[in-house]
């Protein structure tokens, strides 16, 4: 049996006072290599973007006092002195009563500091006829009006999205610095158990466990290295752990945790080295076995190997630790205001995860119903539910109808439109 039952808030505490979560290290990456990677350093701007002020339209750049008394029925004649092209450096000053052409994006002439549209121009040999004013400025974007030199323009802690790679293109970069990916060791027990792509015998199932905690250990900013299925053998599994250890900075196991004569991973972590297991049992439902040990100041996760309760503890207590790990920025649960669609049972004495799919029953009211089969083996339970209600453990059931907080799951994106 397990030794005690902790709460989940008495299990995150005790975590907390054993292992400090920080980013393991900075790495610098290409921009090619950048894209999610999170920023360890804040990036300041080197040079005004764009670096000289620029045509937005193709035209005619002037200085715009000369255009304020044109319009269409006396325009204002201007000598063409030549063209300026984008790339060119441009060497004619714009003088009184002159005017330049210039191609979009190409930077202004000396002297100009507007843009006449060609569509308000008529040209006669070198003659430019302007048929409407300009304002100083007008079709010009001016140097460092998009990024001044010298500014902040991507934050530390940043995760780094398809737009941030092109503000740092931008600004010159070919590298950044970025924080270490902490590496996860991720291990499956048990005798029942193979690999995905090999004969499936009867009583065998294939590892889900693996798969799931790999990917969402990448969804959280970590880098997952799976171990494989490892048997219920002391020997042979305490050799694998001692191989986690060496490389990974979090271990996660799943299966072999409960009380059965084959679950035997908290006597190897506890041979592993001081302190050894910390929690040996949570109150809640599902991932009651779930186990936690601390071995040569590395954590190592042992989850049960019920894929439901699986993944929700990794949801509820690794997934934390790793996006620390990785200095990504601490996450705020999304919720919502649901009602509930039909009773709901707490499991005596835990916290009870209730796993729930919203309806949407009428404009401005929205249902949550628990996912069916919604025991803690059926991967399925967790894919379909859009998010879950909590029980906690002085209550008894939350009755049909009653308001309830639905923690999702799923992007709000991806649930029905509100």
């Amino acid at each position: 049996m397990f030794r005690k039952l902790v709460s989940l808030d008495e299990a995150i505490q005790v975590l907390q006072q054993q292992f400090y979560a920080k980013p393991v290290g900075i790495e610098q990456v290409s921009l090619h290599e950048a894209l999610q990677r999170v920023l360890a350093k804040d990036i300041k701007a080197p040079l005004n973007v764009p670096p000289f002020n620029r045509a937005t339209v193709d035209g005619y750049a002037v200085r715009a006092e000369n255009t304020f008394r044109a319009d269409e029925e006396h325009p204002i004649t201007l000598k063409l002195l030549g063209r300026v092209t984008v790339g060119e450096m441009p060497k004619i000053v714009v003088g009184e009563g002159t005017v330049v052409g210039i191609a979009t994006g190409a930077p202004l002439p000396p002297e100009a500091d507007a843009v006449v549209m060609m569509e308000y121009t008529i040209q006669k040999n070198d003659l430019i006829s302007i048929y409407r004013p300009v304002s100083k400025g007008e079709n010009v974007m001016e140097a460092g009006s998009d990024i001044r030199k010298g500014e902040t323009v991507i934050k530390k802690n940043q995760t780094l999205s398809s737009r941030d790679i092109g503000v740092l293109s931008a600004l010159g970069f070919t590298e950044v610095d970025v924080f270490k990916r902490p590496r996860v060791a991720v291990i499956s027990t048990g005798a029942e158990i193979v690999e995905p792509g090999q004969p499936l015998s009867p009583r065998k199932i294939y590892d889900i466990n693996a798969y799931t905690i790999s990917a969402a250990v990448q969804e959280c900013g970590g880098h997952p290295f799976n171990l494989g299925i490892i048997p219920d053998e002391i020997d042979e599994l305490k050799a694998a752990l001692e191989k986690a250890l060496e490389s990974a900075d979090v271990i996660v196991t799943s299966g072999g945790v409960s009380v059965g004569p084959m679950d035997v991973v908290p006597k190897v972590l506890n041979m592993l080295g001081e302190p050894g297991v910390i929690i040996s049992g949570i109150a809640i439902k599902p991932g009651k076995p779930t186990t936690i040990a601390i071995v040569c100041g590395k954590p190592v996760f042992s989850l049960p190997g019920h894929p439901t309760s699986s993944l929700l503890v990794f949801h509820l207590l690794i997934r934390p630790i790793i996006l620390k790990m990785a200095g990504k920025r601490q996450e705020t649960p999304f919720r919502l205001k649901a009602t509930a669609a039909e009773k709901m049972f707490q499991a005596k004495g835990r916290r009870t995860f209730v796993m729930v799919n919203l309806v949407r029953k009428r404009v401005g009211k929205l249902l949550a119903r628990p996912v069916p089969l919604g025991l803690s083996g059926a991967i399925t339970t967790l894919s379909k539910a859009d998010g879950f209600v909590i029980i906690p453990e002085r209550r008894q059931f939350i009755n049909a109808g009653e308001e309830v907080t639905v923690y999702l799951l799923k992007p709000l994106s991806s649930l029905l439109p509100l």
